[in-house]
């Protein structure tokens, strides 16, 4: 099938689509060519590869004519793959959109992944043309703090076991949704759930190798794209889970993993962003591009002060709060979004960007204060309209409720 394709416009970022087709634009600064493959029902055949035309400052664009609405795509990113200037592009990979909102199926780590010269686009997640819809805003109940009682919990944990959740919405969005989650919360007297990460995320290679997985999400990828493992509806199902808490009077804030990607350390996999434009994306090791920053302790960070970075991460917390209409954000590592080349800053560029956004200001902004990079230890530190947990009142009240001396304060 031969597709007309036309420049489009750098704007929206990702697959947006319209009567004619579909426009897609990517981020990349140091990429010289961005294709845009398309892939059969399945997602298993490549069936197109189109050249992205132009060019407009750092984003490659086009308009596609034909492309409908759960069309299966990926991206391919040429460049040099010179790992001693920060550079990994490598054609042969083929890469999850950034600004997917959907994708076809979980993650899971492949040879092809790791390796020069194999095409690894049978074994990846294909991005999935979409168009949710927004969640119904005016529907949450907007508790203040000093009456905000969170229950901290994993969609698949509470409830795979349940009673009263029948078998097959065990694990899912779905059977958080159910009436039964929804009393057992209820009956609990707390306000709010803060639900753990939910973004499609992968498995780092160590599990892999041992034949274990990583259960809990934090090691994402897709930051915009529920976790087809949790939510096989998509956003939809996630909105309709949302949409159940609410009108039992319950806050939703969503664990929020930005300071790293999944794809791990310098022998990690090419997924998505190390693929696109390692060296945009990323913090490097100044002294050696090969090698990044690790203050997450998870192989990777971020480069949350960057343009290109801060929008990124607040595109995603505003499609969690457009499309599911959650109440809130728990940062993870927080710190690590405060880091700038010379250290932790309150008044960092992603800090203050959330702190002016309209769509954002008003929810709920959690911080985990703290990351194991330089000066890590944050408690305190951020914003006033922000929350933090605080490990110090945890571990007392720990203390306490075990019946050891922690003494009067």
């Amino acid at each position: 099938m031969s597709r007309r394709v036309s420049e489009g416009a750098p704007e929206p970022l990702g697959v947006t689509l319209d009567a004619a087709g579909a426009n897609i634009a990517v981020y990349s600064a140091h990429a010289e060519a961005i294709d845009l493959c398309l892939f059969d029902d399945a997602g298993e055949i490549e069936i197109e590869r189109l050249r992205l035309p132009a060019r407009t400052g750092d984003i490659f664009h086009a308009h596609v004519e034909g492309v409908r609405e759960d069309r299966r795509y990926g991206l391919r990113a040429h460049g040099p793959y010179a790992p001693q200037r920060g550079h990994r592009f490598n054609a042969a990979k083929l890469l999850v959109d950034p600004y997917a909102l959907a994708i076809d199926r979980a993650f899971a780590l492949h040879p092809s992944m790791f390796d020069h010269r194999t095409d690894s686009a049978p074994f990846v997640p294909k991005g999935v043309v979409t168009r949710p819809r927004a969640a119904d805003a005016s529907a949450r109940p907007k508790r203040r703090w000093d009456e905000t009682i969170i229950y901290e919990l994993h969609v698949r944990g509470f409830t795979k076991r349940l009673k009263g959740v029948p078998e097959p919405l065990r694990g899912t969005f779905a059977g958080l949704a159910h009436e039964a989650a929804i009393d057992h919360l209820a009956k609990l007297g707390v306000t709010a759930v803060e639900i753990m990460p939910a973004a499609a995320w992968v498995d780092e290679r160590h599990l892999a190798a041992s034949g274990l997985a990583n259960y809990w999400g934090y090691n994402p990828i897709a930051m915009m794209a529920p976790d087809p493992r949790l939510a096989p509806g998509g956003w939809a199902e996630v909105t309709a889970a949302v949409a159940a808490l609410h009108a039992a009077g319950l806050e939703v804030v969503v664990d929020a993993v930005f300071n790293h990607t999944g794809e791990g350390d310098e022998f990690g996999p090419i997924l998505s962003l190390r693929g696109l434009d390692n060296a945009a994306y990323y913090r490097l090791q100044p002294d050696d591009p090969r090698r990044y920053r690790n203050d997450a302790g998870c192989g990777n960070i971020l480069a949350l002060d960057r343009p290109h970075v801060v929008r990124y991460v607040m595109d995603a917390l505003r499609a969690w709060a457009t499309y599911a209409g959650v109440d809130g954000f728990r940062f993870d590592l927080a710190t690590t979004l405060a880091r700038r080349e010379g250290g932790f800053d309150a008044d960092a560029p992603l800090l203050a960007a959330i702190s002016q956004d309209p769509l954002l200001r008003d929810l709920k902004l959690i911080a985990e204060p703290w990351d194991i990079g330089p000066g890590g230890y944050r408690l305190g530190g951020f914003p006033a309209a922000w929350g933090e947990w605080n490990d110090r009142f945890r571990d007392a009240a720990r203390r306490f409720w075990r019946g050891d001396d922690v003494g009067v304060g």
